[in-house]
């Protein structure tokens, strides 16, 4: 289920995890335990604000596979931890669940409803656009679902 989304015009989405968190906590009553996150969240406040939290993050430091330069922990000691964590056989696996929980969702909203293309210019169009396509693809999940109801 997608509990939070949000469109922006930048290809990165460096500084975007807090808000994103933040709708998540206001959907879920709660902040979330655990998080798992791609390189493009990346940025050392917001690993520090996460580690502040409590929140168990695995947030990638680049791409997966290629060998990441040493990070110095004096600059950006959050950074740092998040390398030395991902770096364990634990963290190497709780990261690859994403795969399986963020990628698969893209996947299927590209196959299963034909979204590859935006239809409405601007952002706020498109990112209205985008609301309904997080719906859409919400409810088609949830039809099963009621089946137990």
């Amino acid at each position: 289920m997608i509990i939070a989304n949000e469109l922006t015009p930048s290809a990165s989405d460096r500084g975007r995890l807090l808000p994103v968190l933040d709708q998540a906590r206001q959907t879920l009553g709660d902040a979330p335990q655990h998080l798992l996150a791609d390189a493009g969240y990346r940025k050392e406040a917001d690993l520090q604000q996460l580690e502040s939290q409590g929140i168990d993050a695995y947030v990638a430091l680049g791409g997966e596979g290629k060998t990441a330069a040493p990070i110095d922990s004096s600059r950006h000691p959050a950074t740092h931890r998040m390398q030395t964590k991902l770096a364990t056989p634990d963290g190497r696996e709780t990261y690859r669940q994403r795969k399986h929980t963020v990628e698969a969702v893209n996947g299927w909203i590209k196959q299963v409803l034909g979204f590859r293309r935006f239809s409405i210019r601007g952002q706020q169009g498109a990112a209205g656009e985008w609301n309904l396509v997080c719906l859409a693809t919400n409810l088609r999940r949830m039809r099963p679902l009621m089946a137990f109801a």
